[in-house]
């Protein structure tokens, strides 16, 4: 049995959710989002919440029901709270800056880095060396910061280039003489 599964999800006050067959759309104070759920697994509206549970008990169903129910939280929690990301760029020179919706990276490289951001996801650089990525999206919000980490992950002798706040990174020493 799912811990994780078994929980309703509750609903706060200011958020309506409705559940259309496997399909649960949630509406709040920063937006709306959607999620259509797997067959194995299916939600209705209760006291308590949103519920979750399985068709039938197999080892698939079992699998995408704490996932399913963990989904559907991660609705309410964005279009309640968000979500955010925070990035840090080290390396002398490394800079950021948001001009509209492009993100302008200086890395290291011969060019400037412009990375164009999706309209339902905020990026704001409030020091030049950090970067905040928010949205209502978790997956999107996720996503967009792994692509930005992308264009220079840090590397493990000096640490230089951008990492995800508080992102432990493994340091080598170097040669030894």
């Amino acid at each position: 049995m799912s811990r994780i599964g078994k929980k309703p999800v509750p609903v706060p006050g200011g958020v309506t959710a409705a559940v259309d067959g496997q399909e649960i759309k949630v509406k709040g104070p920063k937006g709306e989002l959607s999620h259509v759920l797997v067959d194995q697994v299916i939600a209705k509206l209760g006291d308590d919440g949103i519920e979750i549970g399985m068709v039938e008990d197999t080892k698939e169903a079992r699998a995408m029901w704490g996932m399913s129910r963990t989904l559907v939280a991660n609705l309410v929690t964005g279009v309640t709270d968000g979500f955010s990301k925070t990035l840090e760029i080290s390396g002398v020179g490394y800079r950021a800056a948001v001009q509209g919706q492009t993100l302008q990276l200086q890395l290291g490289f011969s060019h400037d880095v412009n990375y164009e951001v999706p309209k339902d996801i905020d990026v704001k650089c409030p020091k030049p060396t950090e970067i905040v990525v928010s949205g209502i999206d978790k997956q999107k919000v996720g996503q967009v910061a792994a692509e930005i980490r992308r264009y220079r992950p840090p590397e493990p002798y000096k640490g230089k280039g951008v990492k995800y706040a508080g992102e432990y990174i493994f340091r080598k020493e170097g040669k030894k003489k």
